[in-house]
């Protein structure tokens, strides 16, 4: 079993995930682009019995595109988001790659939202529910 140390960018706020995740994926929605600034997120989901979090974190809740709701965890020194919940996974705890700062991480097997997709981006193979 593996084990995974993900930080914000001062390092006040840890999160330590056990295992492997049960979920890689990117996401293309609007949300998902606004949170991190860039052309999509990149994610990683695990059980939340197998995750665990050190240090204080502020949380922001909002709907999404689909009227679900997400809690976003970050830092409330720096910024930077560090995990994540929604609603459609109910159990489970999100993870932005880019916090575990791991360039081998696993690449991505699912991907979201492709409507969205930046039309540069390439493809990935659509989710499978």
């Amino acid at each position: 079993m593996s084990a995974r140390e993900a930080s914000c960018g001062c390092g006040a706020l840890t999160l330590h995930v056990e295992g492997d995740p049960v979920r890689i994926s990117v996401c293309h929605c609007l949300d998902c682009k606004r949170r991190t600034g860039s052309a999509f997120s990149w994610n990683a989901t695990w059980p939340a019995a197998q995750v665990r979090s050190e240090g204080e974190y502020a949380t922001f809740e909002r709907g999404s595109e689909d009227g679900f709701w997400a809690r976003t965890h970050f830092c409330p020194s720096c910024g930077v988001t560090v995990f994540y919940e929604i609603e459609r996974r109910p159990g489970m705890v999100s993870v932005p790659v880019g916090a575990f700062s791991d360039p081998e991480f696993p690449a991505p097997a699912v991907e979201v939202y492709g409507e969205r997709r930046c039309p540069w981006l390439g493809q990935l193979a659509p989710e499978q529910e």
